[in-house]
């Protein structure tokens, strides 16, 4: 090799990966949100996860599963129609690993009721932490999660499922969900002409015997490869909820056609499906005519794992931004010693470690709402606020971080390109920002006394923060307007810095002064960086983020 070439291929000033580091550890203000919510007691398990998925070998599997795509096998050699999902062996380690994990079942007992304690916040700090990792495969762990809510209404099927749901075995064997050591559930909701208005859904299911028959489509349903889905179809009684597995009770497979798997603009490791139902067997999960209050439950569960996962991709953001700037030296000295590039950085780990205390307190609430009225009505109200907020943030953030990196952000070799195309879709699915806030408003109609108790416990547990008391006026007065559908999404977001805030003054009361004074006492502006923060305190955010080395 001649000097001169030796010389251009010689590499340096260039950032180590941000591999085979604790995921939990690392992340201090995730440490303390989880203590904070009563969680502390898992600190050993949820290290041993964090460092499990921190590894590079998971990372890898991380990156091999969005670029070896899921393939739709429609036929066999032989002309049968076959109606699989082929994928990747990377995507089934990262299944297996989650369901390890009890990503999927641990908040539940083994009889199907919620498991108590601390499980929603432990399980969500799991979540959180996979989801820097590889979100794709997190669709159909949520949904299975989340449809035990939904067979609350059927105790009998309930009880049959649990058993192969209720283990932490993930077995991806295209067999009879009842055959199998552990099993996977998705939903079908969305058709062509209705979209979010399910009540549009034309697709028609027709009694036979204890049994139903169900006849049309399902514009997105994701994960077909699960072993069971909750579908809404138009039964006598009107729009209701069934129970449809891949296989009749006889062994053979039912009648779920499919057309093609849709071509996304992220999630890609994970399969969404346009999907016809040719006299499918279904059973009926509750009533006729309620299958929106029916699968209202499970939909409720998927929007908080829609929060955890937006929040746990800026952390990965900032994370990337943070070990990269560290390391990367312009102008004679690092990056993230530059003035400017501290102010970015620490701005944004304000607004993570905010977002954090947020979605932890959810989970809490989650955790305490069946015996607790108080939390029950700030799960119902917060659910919203929380995931219009922190999924309409996570797209812009990790674009920011991507810029700290430059070109090493924007090409696919490294995972910020992965997460940026990536963050949208948990503010599309489970309900757009416009659904959000509706839902709010709802919220605030239907339960009007529970809510204002919300609001006034927010108000204590924020005060004397800077700006605080103001925003809660402003956000009182908004929702009371004759007219406050057109102030929703303003009252909304700022609903949510608001429960932020007194999420983080529960355990960091300066950090939650310096949020609540950038983002409620002042006009923070549109970008981050545009704030005055102190040396000290830009030192102690970032140290809290990422201990430097």
């Amino acid at each position: 090799m001649s000097d001169i070439l030796a010389a251009t291929t010689e590499v340096f000033n260039q950032s180590p990966p941000f591999e085979d580091v604790n995921l939990f550890t690392l992340d201090r203000p995730l440490m303390l949100a989880v203590a904070a919510n009563g969680g502390e007691a898992a600190r050993a398990e949820l290290a041993e996860f964090g460092k499990h998925w921190g590894s590079a070998a998971m990372a890898q599997r991380g990156r091999l599963a969005n670029e070896y795509t899921p393939k739709l096998k429609t036929y066999d050699a032989r002309g049968f129609r076959r109606d699989e999902v082929e994928f990747h062996p990377a995507y089934h380690e990262l299944m297996a690993h989650s369901a390890h994990g009890g990503l999927h079942n641990s908040t539940w007992s083994e009889k199907g009721e919620a498991a108590g304690g601390a499980s929603e916040v432990v399980r969500g700090a799991k979540f959180f932490m996979a989801s820097q990792v590889e979100t794709g495969h997190l669709c159909p762990i949520t949904m299975t999660r989340a449809a035990v809510g939904a067979l609350s209404v059927d105790t009998a099927l309930r009880a049959k499922v649990m058993p192969v749901l209720g283990t932490r075995s993930y077995d991806p064997t295209f067999a009879p969900w009842w055959t199998k050591r552990g099993m996977t559930m998705g939903m079908g909701m969305t058709e062509k002409q209705g979209g979010t208005d399910v009540r549009a859904n034309i697709t028609r299911a027709v009694r036979d015997g204890d049994a139903y028959r169900i006849t049309g489509h399902k514009w997105f349903m994701s994960a077909p490869m699960c072993d069971a889905f909750l579908v809404l179809a138009q039964a006598e009684g009107g729009l209701t909820c069934f129970f449809m597995p891949r296989f009749t009770p006889d062994g053979h497979v039912n009648g779920l056609r499919f057309q093609r798997l849709k071509d996304k603009l992220g999630n890609r490791s994970n399969a969404s499906s346009e999907v016809v139902f040719d006299n499918a067997y279904a059973l009926r999960l509750g009533e006729e005519g309620r299958g929106v209050p029916t699968i209202i439950q499970m939909v409720s569960l998927t929007r908080q794992d829609c929060a955890l996962a937006s929040v746990g991709l800026m952390r990965s953001g900032l994370a990337h931004a943070l070990n990269h700037t560290r390391h990367r030296s312009v102008f004679q000295r690092h990056l993230a010693d530059q003035p400017l590039m501290r102010s970015v950085l620490a701005d944004m780990a304000l607004h993570v470690e905010a977002s954090t205390a947020l979605v932890m307190r959810l989970c809490r609430a989650f955790d305490r709402a069946p015996m607790d009225k108080a939390e029950a009505a700030y799960m119902r109200l917060l659910t919203p606020v929380v995931k219009y907020w922190t999924c309409k943030s996570s797209p812009g953030f990790v674009y920011e971080a991507m810029e700290c990196l430059g070109g090493n952000g924007y090409v696919e070799e490294g995972i910020l390109a992965r997460h940026y195309r990536e963050a949208p879709v948990n503010a599309i699915w489970e309900g757009s920002g416009n659904v959000m806030c509706l839902d709010v408003l709802r919220a605030l109609s239907r339960e009007a006394d529970a809510a204002a108790e919300v609001l006034r416990g927010l108000a204590m547990e924020g005060d004397g923060l800077p700006g605080f008391a103001e925003a809660v006026g402003f956000i009182v007065k908004s929702f009371h307007q004759p007219d406050a559908e057109r102030l929703a999404r303003l009252a909304v977001e700022r609903l949510a810095l608001v429960a932020a805030a007194a999420a983080l003054n529960a355990f960091a009361p300066r950090q939650a002064e310096l949020f609540a004074a950038t983002r409620l006492a002042s006009d923070h502006g549109s970008l981050y960086g545009a704030v005055d923060l102190d040396t000290d305190d830009t030192r102690d955010l970032l140290d809290r983020v990422l201990p430097a080395a």
